[in-house]
């Protein structure tokens, strides 16, 4: 199945695109989901500490707009939206 994770603020620096894909061949949970998103920036780069952090506190969005959590299972194509956490100051 193909995900389309679709990139939003600090996380737009992930690719030159405003998404990235992944394929995986069975269902996959978002905190597993993560785990994929983490080794594509170790591969990519070099494990930037800064990237791995956006990606462990950010918010996941389905199709239908709905915040989903970690035990949520992806179990088709489909795309989903990464939200990072938005600094004030």
């Amino acid at each position: 199945m193909k995900v389309k994770l679709e990139l939003f603020g600090a996380s737009r620096e992930f690719s030159n695109k405003d998404y990235l894909e992944f394929n995986f061949k069975e269902k996959i949970s978002i905190k597993n989901f993560r785990k994929e998103i983490i080794i594509y920036v170790n591969e990519n780069f070099k494990g930037n500490e800064n990237f791995k952090k956006i990606v462990e506190t950010s918010a996941f969005c389905s199709e239908d707009n709905n915040i989903i959590n970690d035990n949520y299972k992806i179990n088709k194509d489909q795309k989903i939206a990464i939200i990072p956490p938005i600094g004030g100051g």
